[in-house]
């Protein structure tokens, strides 16, 4: 299977005006940061930092490693999901990437996510039970709880999900205008992928690897968490579905010969058929 390459990558989205915005919540991640920043595309057209609170020298940190960072701070309540929310308002791109600050998520995966957008979807998911991904960091009790909650959303909503908890995805900013996005902590990524499913937006998972934590602790509590993750589910199903057709974003026209070879990641449609 050939995949396109990063440039061509960088060149296809320039070329259908598509702006790269990376957003990165963070709290207190100082020690993790120059494992990750230094490692992001240069082609991106802004990477935001949102300071979820940090009391250690995560800003003056990610300012040294990156000097046209831009810098938001949570402006409601915390948590990765108000973390999120106050990133997807600052990002200035039509393609937004949401990324860990942990060193778990791999910026050399950022173009298979841009590829599949590119190629008609308007969510790429990062899966990490995929072939080609996998995780170094999951437990065995994090693993079972992520497999009966991926269960569930799938049975309530008769969709395919293989994962719903990786932190590396990406989706065409427009997408927030048919929804919101209202939930404060570590539940955003599954009502991301439920809400752009019950928009009927094209869904694209990618395999993903997710590496272990560098430094630090994480701040997902598996049993407080995923009650919140089940209870965010359930209410999404109260709530309604719809069961038509998803819609796919148009192709872009290659610019050069043999330029665009098309989605060339494996994939599943997480929306309704």
């Amino acid at each position: 299977m050939e995949i396109v390459s990063e440039g061509a990558i960088s060149s296809l989205a320039v070329h259908r005006g598509a702006r790269v915005s990376i957003v990165i919540p963070a709290h207190n991640e100082a020690e993790n940061l120059p494992h990750l920043l230094p490692r992001l595309p240069t082609w991106v057209h802004e990477v935001i930092l949102v300071n979820d609170h940090s009391t250690d020298e995560t800003e003056a940190v990610a300012r040294s490693l990156l000097p046209d960072i831009r810098l938001v701070h949570t402006q409601s309540g915390r948590g990765k999901g108000a973390a999120l929310q106050t990133g997807f308002a600052a990002a200035q791109g039509e393609i937004i990437v949401m990324m860990d600050a942990d060193g778990s998520s791999d910026p050399d995966e950022l173009p298979r996510f841009v590829e599949a957008l590119l190629a008609g979807a308007y969510l790429a998911k990062g899966s990490r039970f995929l072939t080609g991904g996998g995780s170094s960091d999951i437990t065995p009790l994090r693993r079972l709880g992520s497999q009966i909650l991926i269960g569930v959303a799938n049975r309530l909503f008769g969709v395919r999900f293989t994962d719903m908890f990786c932190g590396l995805n990406a989706f065409w900013k427009d997408c927030l205008s048919y929804f919101e996005v209202d939930c404060p902590g570590f539940e955003i990524e599954a009502l991301l992928h439920l809400r752009i499913c019950k928009a009927n937006l094209l869904i694209v998972e990618v395999p993903s690897f997710e590496h272990a934590r560098l430094h630090g602790v994480s701040k997902f509590r598996t049993f407080r968490d995923g009650w919140r993750v089940f209870k965010m589910i359930v209410r999404e199903r109260l709530n309604g579905r719809s069961v038509i057709r998803p819609v796919t974003r148009p192709h872009p026209a290659p610019i050069e010969e043999g330029a665009w070879t098309g989605l060339a990641v494996p994939g599943h449609l997480g929306a309704a058929q």
